[in-house]
């Protein structure tokens, strides 16, 4: 019997589907995850497997066979003549109208950042009166982040708490972290997975803000040629080491023609397919259609495996009516900035981590010489702190591959027998000799990388 599935805009999370191929590992696609950090369009490991595409129906077979697909919404760029104080209306009624609908009688759980996204979301839980338990992490020996948002809950008055991502978590979870995101991600990126023990008793459903920053903003680009846009995408989308680790699997592989070629010509498809002139409509088009589902959705998962997730921003009529608004209303998070002046000016005046010491009042003086003694004085802090030997931590793969307690788990989990004959331990080796030569962000992805290739080979579908 047929079976129909419809796709939002935005999918939440991946449904896969077989379809009409050999049952062989599709190394091009694992290449270019090699290269960006996820799967590109509605590629998987294999061949004859594919992710269901956004905003679609499909139908499958009795045995999960895709045999149909036909999309019912296609991202355009379609600017209503209006001001911008009609923009905010329409905006907070259609934000706070999603929110109150996705909380009503939920008890909520609002993991919170010293960012927008999640500061509009306190703004409009707030203003529905939802029951929220709010939250906040920062890294061990890092940026004090949970400052900001504890200040945020305050103002709210929401229950919260404070938690610290610790040094080498990774290595007690990684087992169970390959079952939930299926290896379509890194393990170090989705630092939430560090608390995912203590999402119990927080409350029963997830307010989460992904993908706000990037419907409520602008890349400022002028007008484009299409080879113009392929090369800002490329650039956004490679991860720094990325290329060369994808240029070492092609060689290693032995697979036709060249990566590069290949990489840029899928973009380029891609980007030929979405019928939008503005550059950047265009570009938030193809990230909400390409990065958004097979990037930003995989790690959901962590939360759905506790709770029910709510994503506001993820909501069909969210992405509709972002088609709709003058892109010039969209630039520099004015929306947003605007909404919680009017509406919570409380929020309004508490710190904006992207531009602190400022807030959302007074951020336009984040520049010399207005933040020059900021910056001193949070230098020194950073050299106080790596002179009493607590290194200041900025990124998680810090924490989870630094030291030799981390080296030796790396190291055990990224060589497996199962492994040598898809990928030579002396290929893994190197990357690992690299990283620990010279503990870079380049390095950090390529390890990233093929610690999740060796996991997949040794414990997942393989």
């Amino acid at each position: 019997m047929n079976k129909s599935i419809k796709t939002t805009i935005i999918p939440k999370h991946q449904t896969f589907a077989k379809v009409e191929a050999p049952h062989e590992l599709d190394l091009q696609a694992i290449c270019v995850f090699a290269a960006i950090g996820f799967f590109l369009d509605a590629d998987t490991y294999w061949k004859d497997q594919q992710v269901l595409r956004p905003a679609s129906t499909h139908i499958l077979d009795s045995q999960s066979k895709l045999t149909d697909s036909k999309s019912y919404f296609q991202w355009h760029y379609s600017p209503r003549d209006l001001t911008f104080d009609q923009a905010l209306e329409e905006f907070t009624h259609l934000f706070e109208s999603i929110v109150a609908e996705q909380s009503q009688q939920k008890h909520i759980i609002l993991p919170l950042s010293g960012g927008l996204d999640s500061r509009t979301q306190a703004a409009a839980l707030k203003s529905c009166h939802a029951k929220v338990f709010a939250y906040s992490y920062e890294f061990e020996n890092g940026y004090e982040e949970t400052k900001i948002a504890k200040k945020i809950a305050k103002a709210c008055d929401f229950e919260f708490q404070s938690l610290t991502i610790p040094k080498g978590y990774l290595w007690n979870s990684i087992d169970q972290l390959v079952q939930v995101n299926q290896c379509y991600s890194d393990f170090t990126t989705p630092r939430q997975m560090a608390i995912f023990d203590k999402f119990e008793g927080m409350g029963d459903q997830f307010s989460l803000g992904h993908w706000g920053d990037v419907l409520f903003d602008s890349m400022n680009l002028p007008q484009l040629s299409l080879a113009e846009e392929v090369q800002v995408l490329k650039k956004k989308l490679l991860k720094k080491g990325g290329l060369p680790l994808a240029l070492s699997l092609w060689k290693l592989w032995e697979l036709e023609g060249d990566f590069d070629t290949y990489f840029t010509q899928r973009v380029e498809t891609l980007l030929e397919s979405i019928t939008i002139k503005d550059s950047n409509a265009k570009l938030r088009a193809f990230k909400s259609l390409y990065w958004a589902p097979r990037w930003t959705s995989v790690n959901l998962a962590i939360f759905s495996a506790k709770h029910p997730i709510s994503l506001p921003y993820y909501d069909d009529r969210m992405c509709q009516f972002i088609c709709t608004v003058p892109e010039d209303f969209l630039k520099d998070r004015q929306l947003q900035i605007a909404y919680l002046k009017a509406k919570a000016p409380d929020l309004a005046n508490i710190t904006w981590q992207d531009k602190q010491p400022y807030n959302l009042t007074n951020f336009e003086r984040n520049r010399p010489p207005y933040n020059t003694p900021y910056k001193v004085v949070n230098k020194l802090k950073r050299m106080g702190k790596q002179w009493l030997g607590r290194p200041y931590t900025q990124r998680n793969w810090e924490l989870q591959f630094l030291g030799a307690d981390n080296q030796a788990q790396v190291t055990q989990h990224l060589l497996h027998p199962k492994v040598e004959k898809w990928i030579p331990n002396d290929f893994l080796k190197a990357r690992l000799n690299e990283f620990y030569k010279k503990s870079s962000v380049e390095n950090a992805h390529a390890l990233n990388i093929v610690l999740v290739l060796s996991k997949f080979k040794a414990q997942h579908l393989v």
